[in-house]
């Protein structure tokens, strides 16, 4: 399948990486931020879960191998300037390796500028 064809996306800008924001479907609340190269949007296209490439890792990642906690995906969007994916997803369980259902749980201070504990 390719991907580029279709979407026409630019993997250009972060070395063959595009960000990817996951989005639950339902409650509109932003989970996470992950990334994807052409490979990993090939695979998440191509079944039900997402999967991102890790960076840390340096592999394909299915978020929920090791956990299950999985986001199946149920819409995608590419942003205006192509370079960017919202995955709307059907999350199984929590979505932050710490428990939590987002990734997005830390508050910055409006008063100090700094992140609360």
């Amino acid at each position: 399948m390719e991907i580029e064809k279709i979407e026409g996306l630019d993997f250009s800008k972060i070395e063959g990486l595009v960000p990817v924001v996951i989005q639950h479907v339902e409650s509109k609340e932003v989970l996470m931020l992950g990334f994807m190269n052409q490979e990993a949007l090939e695979k998440t296209l191509s079944e039900d879960k997402v999967t991102f490439y890790s960076r840390s890792k340096q592999r394909l990642w299915t978020k929920g191998e090791s956990s299950g906690n999985f986001l199946y995906w149920k819409d995608i969007k590419v942003d205006c300037d192509r370079d960017s994916i919202l995955i709307q997803v059907i999350p199984v369980g929590p979505t932050c390796h710490t428990g939590a259902n987002s990734c997005f749980f830390r508050d910055i201070s409006r008063k100090s500028g700094k992140l609360a504990q």
